[in-house]
Formats: structure tokens, sequence, C-alpha cells
């Protein structure tokens, strides 16, 4: 018998628990922040102008337009797309249900496509089957910060017209081919939630090469005005027309300032995600019970979360009890995610279980470790030991 587990009454292996993500900020994040407290600008400014100007070199697109949200962002870039009542777009069930809500914002239909079962990011094979005359749009998801296979998505895009809007949540810094994910597609959204590589506390952006999709943005996220403050102050205009139906999504120059500071930190964070990720590849690599996502040879991936398959059929107890064993050690992990359509929000728009056999296999086994920059490699050693312990004490 090996040492007694913490939910039996045993030692944790931690005395603290170890979150799965956390912000990381500094004393130049809170000198900006407080410089911009003093500054004539509080909401959408000169540091937001500034923000979107350095983001958008960062990811070789041409056009950034920061927003209050990720989920702003996404619902913005439906917009801008076009998606409107009788629309479907193609998305991955694995995701943040915030991808799909944004279709469903506009008076779409969200078409749920398998997933790859080795890279977790949606299959280009079970896209085709599914496109119709009614498909507006394919919504990818750079799935826990490796991109998906972009070339085959952007052919059945291409041979129908269609719009690409890829939400990149997990994988600002990730690279497709040698290129920054960002500028691939039609549009790419992100988010500056705490746990993500950069925050702003909350935000997003949609970046684009194209003038009038950043354009709509841009109205969108301002109540669908024509010219935003800064605009209209410069031109001397009495009043801005609304022009389209928009949102307020705009954001503040205090979470902008932020988010530059935060910026520039960037390949810090991802060269210590990556350093991280090898590190728990190589200890578990064979670990009994476990099995872990594999990484396409042709992207950079930006290892947003690190997340692990158990292998149940090697486990004598189910997903749940290995989950509450670990965060009874102490090991703060997650999951990331059940199918969308599992909800019962969408269980009452009439999609039913049985959709993406293969997303549903992995969403029932399905654990993310910790993940953050500031883990050191003791903490990454605790997650590897609490793992072996629990995976072992329930082996079969």
């Amino acid at each position: 018998m090996g040492e007694p587990l913490a939910i039996d009454g045993g030692r944790p292996v931690r005395s603290r628990l170890l979150p799965y993500g956390r912000q990381t900020i500094d004393d130049a994040d809170v000198a900006a922040v407080v410089a911009t407290l003093r500054s004539d600008w509080l909401t959408t400014g000169p540091a937001v102008a500034q923000f979107e100007r350095r983001f958008a070199e960062v990811v070789s697109a041409r056009y950034a337009v920061a927003v209050s949200s990720g989920t702003a962002a996404l619902h913005a870039a439906a917009f801008a797309a076009g998606i409107s009542p009788g629309d479907e777009a193609i998305t991955t069930p694995l995701t943040f249900v915030a991808t799909s809500n944004a279709v469903l914002y506009q008076g779409g239909r969200p078409v749920f496509a398998d997933i790859d079962p080795k890279r977790l990011t949606i299959a280009p094979a079970s896209i085709a089957p599914l496109l119709t005359s009614r498909t507006k749009a394919i919504m990818p998801v750079h799935y826990a910060g490796q991109p998906c296979d972009l070339d085959a998505i952007h052919a059945l895009a291409r041979a129908r017209g269609l719009r690409v809007i890829e939400d990149a949540a997990h994988a600002l810094g990730a690279e497709y081919h040698g290129r920054p994910v960002g500028a691939l597609s039609d549009m790419t959204i992100f988010s500056f939630h705490p746990v993500k590589h950069v925050t702003s506390g909350e935000g997003g952006v949609v970046t684009t090469d194209d003038a009038d999709l950043a354009d709509r943005v841009r109205r969108f996220r301002n109540h669908g005005l024509a010219a935003d403050a800064a605009a209209r102050n410069a031109s001397g205009a009495l009043y801005s027309e609304m022009v389209d139906l928009g949102f307020n999504y705009r954001i503040t120059d205090i979470q902008c300032a932020l988010a530059t500071t935060q910026l520039g930190k960037l390949e810090a964070s991802l060269a210590r995600r990556e350093a991280i990720a090898r590190r728990y590849r190589s200890a578990l690599g064979e670990q009994r019970g476990l099995t872990m996502p594999t990484t396409a040879g042709d992207v950079r991936h930006a290892w947003h979360i690190f997340p692990i398959l158990l292998e149940l059929d090697r486990l004598a107890v189910d997903r749940q009890t290995i989950f509450a064993a670990l965060r009874a050690e102490n090991i703060g992990v997650t999951v990331h995610y059940i199918p969308v359509y599992w909800h019962p929000y969408y269980e009452r728009l009439g999609y039913r279980r049985g959709l993406c056999p293969v997303a549903e296999d992995v969403a029932g086994r399905l654990l993310t470790l910790p993940m953050f920059p500031a883990m050191s490699d003791p903490d990454v050693d605790d997650v590897v030991t609490a793992l072996a312990k629990v995976l072992g004490h329930y082996a079969r």
C-alpha cells in the first residue's frame, strides 16, 4: 500500500492549493495603471489606441480593435461577419460557451463539428458534411493554445465564400507554419481574462487585415455610432450618427494601460509556459492512467492550459473521484470543457447528446493541470507527484 490519499485522511502533497491559473502583476503594471488614473482619460482614449497599435504589431495584423471582453470580441466578430437570423456557423463543442453564444446573439444557429481525438481541435473532415446553403462562417477554436488545421479550414471556407473567425482566446503567441495567429483568417479574437497570457482584468480584441471589418467592429463596440468621442472631437462634429445596432463594449484606458505593459512580457510568459509543458510531458510520459494530447509539428503551441486525458479503463474509479482526490492533495485541477450542447440552455434549444462522439468521449476524461508562468519547478513536481499518488492508488 502506498501513502494514504489526502481525501482519505492522509497528508496532502501540498499544504496550500496550487490554482490551475493566475495572473502575474508586477510594479510596472501597477505604475502604468496609476499613471492612467492620474491622466485626463479613464475610459476609451489614447491608451486604448496605443495598445491596439502594439497588439496589431505583435500578431502581424493590420488592425486590432479592443473591446470589453473576449465574449464581446466574439459577438463583435459575429456581427461584422454578417451572421443573422437563419444563418449557421460551424464550431467545436469543446470550447467555452461564449464561442457559440456569439452566434446565438446574432440570431444564428451554432452547428457543432467533432474534434480530432489526438489534438482536441476541430476536425476539418467533420466540418465538410455540415456545410449547407445556410452556413455563413466557420469558427475554429485553438484549444489549449494549439492552432487548428487552418489550411484545411480555409480551403473549405474559400470553396463556399465563408468567413473564418478564429477563437484564439487560448492562443496569444501561437504560430501556424511560422506565422503568428492573429492575421491568418478574416478575423481572430483574443481574451485578456486574468488567467490568459496577457490580462487587462477583463478585455478582448478582434484582429483583422480587412479595413471594413475593423470599422464594423469599432462601431459595434460603441453603440453602432459612426464616430467615437475622439474622432468627433477631432472633427468638431456636434454629434455622431448611429448607423448600426451596436453595444457598449468599450474598453478603458485603465485596462489598456495594464494590457500594454503585460504585452511586453508576452515572450517571457510563453517561454515559461513552454518549459512547464516540457517538464510535464517528460515526467508524465510513462504515467499509467493518463495520456496527453499530441502537438502538431508545424505549430507553436501557446500552452494556455495543460489538459490530460484519463484512461478510465485502467482506473477503478470515475473522473469525479480522481478530480476530488487531486483537489484534496491541493492540486487545483479543473475541466476544460463539457460539450457546449450538454448545457441545459442548449438542450432546451433542441441539441441532443451524441452529435459529436469523439468530443463527448474526450470531455468525459479531461482534466486540466495547473499552468501559469509563476509556477516553479517544484510546483510542477508537486503536480506530477500527486498524479502518481492518486492514479497509482486507483489503478486497476
